[in-house]
C-alpha cells in the first residue's frame, strides 16, 4: 500500500488473473459440454492477448522510486518521487526545484584557533550573524542560506596559506558554495587566489590591505618579484574583492591630512626597508610633493636596526615639520620615536605612522604626554564607531563586543547574499546538489559578475568596487596618542576620504 492506495501495479495483475481465470473456466465448461470448436480456441486467444495488454499497460505507468542512499527495499531511499495526494495538513517538500537547489552556501575561511583566534574568530561570528538574519527576513525568498566555516590556521598555531588553500579547494568541491568570505591575512590570500581564480568561485576579503594583491603600481612595490598580478589571476578575469582599503591609501591620507589640516610643510621620511613600509613611505612621498609640500630627506632602514642616534641627528639637523615613518611599531616606530626625545631639536617634532603603530604596545610604552604629538592612520572603524544596533545585534548574539573587523566580515556575507540575490534575479540557476560539477561554475560566475555591480549600505559605509576588486570607499581614519579614560590610548580624530 501507498498512501492508503493500493499501487497500480497490484490492481492491474489482479485483474488480469480475474480475467484468465474466468475466461479458463468458461472455456473449460464449454470443452467439457460442447464439442470443441473454432469459437472455444478462439476465446482462449482472445483472453491471452487481454492478459498480454495488460501486462504491457503495468510496465507503462509511472513506476514508484525512490532517492539513493535510504534504506528502502528497492536499494535507493529517500521520499518517493512520484506525484501523489499529500496527507492532509501536510505539503510535499522536494530536495529540490525546477531551477536547482534551494539550499545555497556562503563558506569562509578566516582564523579561528590558536594565536589569532582573538581577530578571527569574531569575524566568523558576524559572517554566522548576517546569515542568521538573512534567513530569518526571507532575504532571497524560497532558498535557506548554509554557513561553511573554515579554519586556516596550522599545526603552528597561527595562520598557514597551505592549509588556506586545502580549505578553499574543499570548499570549491561542494557545488552549493556560491562564494567564499576571507581570508584574513594577505599572504593567505596569495596562496588561495589562483585556486579561486580558476574555479572559478568569489573570495571576499574583510581584511586584506596588501596593494600588490590587486595592483602591480611602482610606488606600492608591486614591481618585479612583487608583481603578482599574472600569478594571482591565471585566468586573467576578476574574481578576488576587499572592502578594507589598501595600505597605499594610508600614506595618501596621511599626506593629505598633514598638508591641508595641519598646515605642515617640510617632512623627513624613514621607513623600514620592507615592503609595507616602503610603500607607505613611496605614497606619501608623491602625495606630500603634489600637494606642494617639501621633502626635508628620506632613509630607508634595515627593519633590525635598534639604533638610529646617527640618523636622528642627520633628521634634527634637515628642521622638519613632521616625521613621517613607514613601517611597524617593532621595526623601528615604538624605537626612533622613543629615542627622539634624546635628541636636540626632535623631543617636539610630530610622528606620524601607519597602522603599523596603531597598536595598544606602543601606545603604552610611548604614552600620552611624552614629546610631541603622535598620529596613526588606519583603515578600520574604531568599534565604538559603528552603529549601535550592530553592536547590540551582535552582543545578543554572542554576548560579547564585536571585534575591529566584524563589522566588515558582516558587511562582506551581506555583499555576497545581495550579489546572490542579484544573481538568482537575472536568471541563473542553482546547482542541483552539492555534486553538480556542471552547474556549479556557471551560478558562481553569475555572482562574480554581480559582485562587480554592486552598491551596498553596510555597517561600514558604502561599499562598491572598482575594476580591479578594490573597494571604491577609500576613508582613513586618523588617530592621535592621547590619555583614554587615565591611560595612553588611540583618540579618534577625523576621516580622510582618498580620491
Amino acid at each position: 500500500m501507498y498512501g492508503g492506495i493500493m499501487d497500480p501495479l497490484v490492481l492491474v495483475i489482479a485483474a488480469a488473473l480475474i480475467v484468465l481465470v474466468v475466461g479458463s473456466v468458461v472455456a473449460t465448461m464449454r470443452y467439457r459440454y460442447t464439442r470443441p470448436n473454432t469459437a472455444s480456441v478462439r476465446m482462449i486467444a482472445i483472453l491471452t492477448v487481454v492478459l498480454a495488454v495488460l501486462t504491457v499497460g503495468v510496465y507503462a505507468l509511472p513506476r514508484v522510486t525512490a532517492s539513493p542512499g535510504s534504506n528502502s527495499p528497492l536499494g535507493f531511499g529517500g521520499s518517493p518521487t512520484v506525484a501523489h495526494s499529500p496527507i492532509a495538513g501536510r505539503s510535499p517538500t522536494p530536495t529540490r526545484t525546477p531551477s536547482g537547489s534551494t539550499v545555497i552556501k556562503i563558506g569562509s575561511d578566516l582564523p579561528v584557533s590558536g594565536g589569532d583566534a582573538s581577530v578571527g574568530l569574531p569575524i566568523q561570528n558576524a559572517i554566522h550573524l548576517a546569515i542568521d538574519e538573512a534567513n530569518a527576513n526571507h532575504s532571497i525568498p524560497g532558498y535557506t542560506l548554509m554557513f561553511a566555516p573554515r579554519d586556516d590556521v596550522g599545526p603552528s598555531g597561527v595562520h598557514d596559506p597551505a592549509v588556506g588553500s586545502q580549505n578553499v579547494t574543499a570548499l570549491i568541491g561542494d557545488a552549493l558554495v556560491a562564494g567564499i568570505v576571507g581570508p584574513f591575512n594577505s599572504s593567505v590570500s596569495k596562496a588561495e587566489m589562483p585556486i579561486t581564480n580558476q574555479a572559478p568561485i568569489a573570495l571576499i576579503s574583510p581584511s586584506n590591505t596588501t596593494p600588490c594583491l590587486t595592483k602591480n603600481t611602482p610606488l606600492s612595490g608591486c614591481t618585479g618579484v612583487n608583481d603578482l598580478l599574472a600569478s594571482l589571476r591565471p585566468t586573467g578575469t576578476i574574481n578576488y574583492f576587499r572592502i578594507a582599503v589598501t595600505d597605499d591609501n594610508q600614506a595618501i591620507a596621511a599626506a593629505n591630512y598633514l598638508f591641508t589640516t595641519l598646515s605642515y610643510r617640510k617632512a623627513y621620511v624613514i621607513d623600514d626597508a620592507e615592503s609595507y613600509g616602503i610603500g607607505l613611505a613611496n605614497n606619501f612621498i608623491q602625495e606630500w610633493q603634489t600637494n606642494g609640500g617639501s621633502l626635508a630627506g628620506h632613509d630607508s632602514l634595515p627593519s633590525t636596526t635598534t639604533n638610529f642616534s646617527t640618523e636622528l641627528a642627520k633628521v634634527a639637523a634637515a628642521k622638519p615639520d613632521v616625521i613621517y615613518f613607514g613601517g611597524i611599531d617593532a621595526t623601528g616606530g615604538t624605537a626612533i620615536r622613543q629615542q627622539m626625545l634624546q635628541v636636540q631639536g626632535l623631543q617636539n617634532t610630530p610622528f606620524v605612522g601607519g597602522d603599523g603603530i596603531y597598536t595598544s604596545t606602543f601606545a603604552t610604552t610611548i604614552g600620552a604626554n611624552n614629546g610631541g604629538p603622535v598620529y596613526s592612520t588606519t583603515a578600520f572603524l574604531d568599534v565604538t564607531k559603528l552603529p549601535q544596533d550592530f553592536i547590540s545585534r551582535y552582543q545578543n548574539a554572542y554576548g560579547q563586543q564585536p571585534g575591529t573587523y566584524s563589522a566588515y566580515g558582516y558587511d562582506c556575507a551581506n555583499i555576497l547574499i545581495q550579489a546572490i540575490k542579484t544573481a538568482l534575479a537575472n536568471g541563473a540557476n542553482t546547482p542541483a546538489d552539492s555534486a553538480d560539477a556542471a552547474g556549479a561554475p556557471v551560478f558562481r560566475q553569475a555572482v562574480i559578475q554581480a559582485l562587480k555591480q554592486i552598491s551596498y549600505n553596510g555597517v561600514t559605509g558604502h561599499q562598491s568596487f572598482d575594476a580591479n576588486g578594490d573597494t571604491t570607499a577609500k576613508n582613513i581614519l586618523v588617530y592621535q596618542l592621547a590619555n583614554v579614560n587615565g591611560q595612553p590610548s588611540w583618540k579618534f580624530i577625523t576621516t580622510v576620504a582618498v580620491k
